[in-house]
């Protein structure tokens, strides 16, 4: 970039530094890039293009940068003029099939042609025509530049642009703070109060929580190293119960859904002292014109959850929701300074799993009013650096979407621990008043294939042959499938036979 080109200059914050060298880790890996998408019809395109256009020439941070060359800490470098990188594809001859896997492929090399990041923008525009009235949308941009938040506010001020371009009319909209002001905000702030808070609340905490679904063989590794996405729907009655429960008890539905992972964790590890990241939304409420800001605030931080089998439902909610209360206090706290302030490691990750709680999902927004275009099948895929994130949108149906590292975990065990998840919020909105061991997260086929009927379990079997071949076998034959319950800890065959050799090899030190 030209120096006449630069309009700004300033620091990056503590978590844009961490994305910044996980993405340059691993270049192809598609870690950090974010892609929505969706489906318009009766789209204007040149309208959409300059809707766009106008866009990236009211936000600085669309056309930003990040340098580091002989520098003490990265910059973000603002450029004056970028142009908008919109792609346009007319697949009309093509069948639906070829279509759909078309769009699919584009979506993988997308990930894998990540950004360079020293160049603006650090985004693409993507139109794929499907039909005479009708496109395929995707817009690709690094998580450096926004959070989901600002996603969803940029989406909005594009179709409002849209609308009056179709139409041939201008508009201004209201021009938001810039981000640099959240920026020197932040640098104001002194962290020694959010150090002892941390070295309170990790105190003890030395080994991470791992979440064991059964590995997969290097076959089937190789074959998916993208990263995998399931999406679950809580039942409407479902729904409803929570969120009823939610107003009658004064909880939040975070505090319920997180309450729900970390024994989902605490069940599939078998430790009852847990702990995963979430993510809050950063904007300090104090700060002028937060809320319209377009940036990166979110932060991720480790929520540690003590699962007590004992306590009630509600008093064990009630508890974790204070938690959560203070932990907000500190949330601007840069994640690799609490790292050092716990007992792990430094080195190792505190967590491997987050938690993202969509308090302003894109489909709801594009939702909030009519458009001209008809918009549909909206959706977002995002690998972050961590195994598994669970990301959740409210709605009539509560949404639940594991999006989990390809290399590690199959979509099988994926969708079995999303059915488990599910089964747990289910228990919990059924009654507060239980304790924490009474709580269900089989389902009743689970249920009946572990518990009955006894008579019909009966099998011969070769007496030549020890239990341990023979779960070798059964290992081979359903990996996946369940194979012990004890309170609420689940192992699958295969964890089985991971815990059983572990077991062995004890036993023969210890002769």
């Amino acid at each position: 970039m030209s120096n006449k080109n630069i309009e700004d200059v300033y620091p990056v914050t503590s978590l844009q530094e961490g994305m910044l060298f996980h993405s340059q880790l691993a270049p192809e890996s598609g870690v950090y890039v974010t892609q929505i998408g969706c489906t318009l019809k009766g789209l204007n395109v040149d309208a959409f293009e300059r809707a766009w256009q106008r866009v990236l020439e009211r936000h600085p941070i669309l056309r930003t940068a990040f340098v580091w060359n002989n520098l003490e800490k990265p910059l973000q470098v603002v450029a004056r003029k970028v142009k908008l990188p919109l792609a346009l594809h007319d697949w009309r001859d093509l069948s639906q099939a070829e279509q759909a896997q078309g769009f699919q492929d584009q979506l993988i090399e997308d990930r894998r042609q990540g950004f360079k990041v020293t160049k603006p923008p650090l985004m693409r525009l993507s139109l794929f025509r499907i039909a005479d009235d009708a496109y395929k949308f995707f817009w690709s941009h690094h998580h450096l530049l926004i959070d989901g938040w600002s996603g969803s506010v940029l989406l909005g001020e594009v179709f409002n642009f849209y609308e009056a371009y179709r139409s041939g009319q201008e508009i201004e909209l209201p021009l938001p703070c810039p981000y640099r002001d959240y920026l020197a905000w932040l640098q104001k702030r002194s962290l020694s109060e959010a150090e002892a808070y941390w070295r309170r609340a990790l105190k003890g905490f030395s080994t991470p929580t791992v979440i064991d679904l059964g590995q997969r063989d290097d076959a089937s590794a190789r074959q998916s190293p993208a990263p995998g996405s399931r999406r679950a729907l809580l039942s409407r009655s479902a729904t409803a119960a929570l969120k009823n429960l939610t107003r009658e008890r004064q909880l939040t539905m975070n505090t319920v859904v997180a309450g729900a992972w970390a024994l989902l964790l605490s069940a599939y590890g078998g430790e009852r002292d847990v702990a995963f990241g979430a993510t809050s939304s950063g904007r300090p409420p104090e700060l002028p014109g937060v809320e319209s800001m377009i940036g990166l605030f979110i932060n991720t931080l480790p929520v540690r959850v003590q699962v007590r089998p004992e306590a009630t439902v509600l008093s064990w909610l009630e508890n974790l929701q204070s938690q959560l209360a203070e932990m907000r206090q500190y949330e601007h706290s840069p994640l690799v300074e609490v790292q050092g302030w716990s007992d792990v490691p430094r080195g190792t990750a505190l967590f491997e799993s987050i938690l993202v709680f969509e308090n302003y999902p894109v489909a709801e927004s594009l939702g909030a009013r009519e458009w001209s275009v008809e918009i549909d099948e909206v959706n977002a895929v995002e690998k972050t650096n961590y195994p598994l994130t669970l990301g959740v949108a409210p709605g009539q149906q509560l949404s639940l979407q594991l999006i989990y590292d390809g290399s590690r975990f199959d979509e099988a065990a994926i969708e079995r621990m999303l059915s488990h998840l599910t089964n747990l919020l289910g228990a919990i909105s059924a009654d507060l008043n239980q304790r924490i061991s009474s709580l269900n997260l089989l389902s009743d086929m689970e249920r009946r294939r572990l518990l009955g009927p006894w008579s019909n379990t009966g099998i011969d079997y070769s007496r030549s042959v020890s239990f341990f071949e023979l779960l070798e076998r059964q290992v081979k034959r359903t990996p996946d499938k369940v194979a012990a319950v004890f309170g609420n800890n689940v192992l699958t065959f295969n964890q089985l036979n991971d815990k059983a050799g572990k077991l062995a090899e004890l036993i023969k030190e210890l002769r």
